[in-house]
């Protein structure tokens, strides 16, 4: 049975060795002014002031940025930000980061599921098999991401790096019954960060 094509970025769902997982995300700032908009369910990175973002943009040291697709210096998988609007003048969360405000009173807040034990679902680009599993895959992010939900459509792609390089590790096929056809493009799969800053595979 064909799986049905629906990306949604990344989204959490457990810990490695059946750990209790609160699902807790932790909080980050985003640079004023930051112009690349964050989906939630999309990688982030640390940025440095030298690394660019998935949109060529240079992200200052301490700040978050979308990352490109075989980033090494990732925190996590974005949860949505909080800032006051300069519109309306109120505390504001929205569950992605539209990249097209500019805040007058305060700062950005991003929340991030940040723990490199962490394990999120993804959806391929191509075709995956068990015999992929433990190997490293990257990402690719793909074109309409829909601000009415605010989820990301990055995925995971239909290729594998190899043992090492890629930003995410497969573990296993998800249990979703409605993805999780090897035998065609986009089933679900479960990964874990490859490299991750707060993991043994960074690259800071």
């Amino acid at each position: 049975m064909a799986n049905i094509d629906a990306p949604f970025g990344f989204r959490a769902v457990g810990m490695v060795g059946s750990a209790p997982s609160n699902e807790g995300t932790s909080q980050y700032k985003i640079g004023n002014g930051y112009t690349t908009a964050i989906y939630a369910g999309d990688v982030v990175f640390a940025g440095n002031g030298t690394q660019t973002d998935n949109a060529g943009l240079t992200v200052p040291t301490g700040y978050l940025g979308l990352s490109k697709s075989n980033s090494a210096l990732n925190v996590g998988v974005f949860n949505g930000a909080m800032y006051q609007d300069p519109t309306t003048n109120k505390p504001t969360f929205q569950n992605y980061w539209p990249g097209d405000i500019t805040v007058t009173t305060g700062d950005i807040d991003g929340f991030v599921y940040d723990s490199p034990a962490m394990l999120f679902e993804g959806q391929t680009t191509g075709q995956l098999t068990q015999a992929n599993a433990f190997e490293s895959v990257d990402i690719v992010y793909t074109a309409g991401t829909a601000v009415t939900n605010g989820r990301s459509k990055s995925q995971l792609l239909g290729t594998v790096v190899g043992d090492t390089g890629g930003m995410f590790r497969i573990v296993r096929l998800s249990e979703d019954p409605a993805n999780s056809d090897t035998s065609a493009d986009g089933a679900n799969w479960i990964v874990k960060f490859n490299e991750h800053i707060y993991g043994v595979n960074n690259a800071g």
